[in-house]
C-alpha cells in the first residue's frame, strides 16, 4: 500500500514538473513590434497588480484600522 502511494506521488510530481516546462520562443523578442507588445503586456500586468495591492492595503486600513 505504501509503495503504491509513493509511486502515485512520484508520477504526479513528474507530470506536474513536465506540465510547467513550457518553452517560450524568446527569439521573437528580436522583432521590434513583438518586443514592444511584450513590454506593454508586462507593464499592464504589473500595473494591475499594484492596483490590487494598494486596494487591499486601503481596504484593510479602513476596515481594521491602523
Amino acid at each position: 500500500m505504501v509503495a503504491k502511494v509513493r509511486e502515485r506521488f512520484s508520477v504526479s510530481k513528474q507530470e506536474t514538473l513536465n506540465f510547467n516546462m513550457e518553452r517560450l520562443n524568446l527569439r521573437k523578442l528580436n522583432e521590434l513590434e513583438v518586443r514592444k507588445e511584450y513590454q506593454i503586456e508586462i507593464t499592464n500586468r504589473f500595473a494591475a497588480w499594484k492596483n490590487i495591492k494598494e486596494n487591499i492595503k486601503i481596504s484593510a486600513a479602513e476596515s481594521l484600522g491602523l
